[in-house]
């Protein structure tokens, strides 16, 4: 992945506080460095206790693509354990200082060092996505999967300029460049989205090496558990493509009964 840069609007969504209602909410994860790559630059945050979960996929390859990955999920598990805080802002926070830690790093390192991220967050029956760059939040549902979060990249950028149709996006030849991503530039820009989440809600956040293989069949077959669709989507994903790393969480909301107690 590389990275272009430059300075795209920002969408500002107020993140969930203490949402009424409630739910209880599993989640599966996997990570695969592909069928190509030596190094796998992916890492993911699967903190269903807290109800937060991340996928950092990073860029810089032998120079430290990893070792950014490693600080953004690094510094989102330090906010996961102040539980005396509202975890709400303190992501943001932790995004921050993320990209300070990343910069330092590659100052330190004579390079140049990023890593993309989508965060998801959920509370009572509301959920928040922070992300930054071309990391993907999707939810899924019987009658088809949506794009929650919209790429910081080149790409998209051509896509609503108009200057190519979204199907060419993902074949085009600058669709490895990203426009936004942490410890690249000194002012972060977080977008995030505020959305209210159902009974039996799939969402999946993932990098770019499971997104560009999605199709059809990513849905959910009946009696499927989650387990058995991350094991296909994994490799559907092996199989279509499988030149970058591959990470992926899937975080299956189900709502309390009538005064039901709330479980984690």
């Amino acid at each position: 992945m590389r990275i272009f840069a430059r300075a795209p609007r920002a969408v500002d969504n107020a993140p969930p506080e203490n949402a009424p209602g409630g739910g209880s909410w599993s989640s599966v994860a996997r990570t695969h460095v592909g069928r190509v790559r030596q190094i796998n630059e992916d890492r993911l945050l699967n903190c269903p206790e807290r109800g937060l979960w991340a996928v950092a996929d990073g860029m810089g390859g032998h120079r430290g693509g990893d070792i950014a990955a490693d600080i953004v999920i690094s510094a989102l598990r330090e906010a996961s354990e102040r539980p005396e805080t509202p975890l709400a802002h303190d992501i943001e926070a932790a995004l921050h200082r993320a990209n300070l830690r990343i910069r330092e790093h590659a100052l330190s390192a004579g390079g140049v060092i990023g890593s993309t991220v989508v965060v998801l967050y959920v509370t009572g029956e509301r959920a928040c996505l922070f992300w930054v760059g071309d990391s993907r939040g999707y939810r899924l549902r019987r009658e088809g999967f949506e794009q929650l979060t919209r790429d910081h990249s080149l790409v998209q950028e051509l896509v609503d300029a108009g200057a190519i149709s979204p199907d060419a996006a993902a074949t085009h030849p600058q669709a490895n460049v990203v426009t936004r991503a942490l410890g690249v530039e000194a002012e972060l820009k977080i977008e995030k989205r505020l959305f209210p989440v159902a009974a039996d809600d799939l969402l999946l956040l993932c990098s770019d090496g499971l997104s560009r293989s999605l199709g059809d069949d990513a849905m959910p077959a009946r009696g499927e558990t989650d387990d058995a669709l991350a094991d296909r989507l994994l490799q559907s994903a092996l199989g279509r493509d499988g030149t970058d790393n591959i990470t992926f969480v899937a975080v299956r909301f189900r709502a309390c009964e009538p005064n039901a107690t709330r479980t984690n």
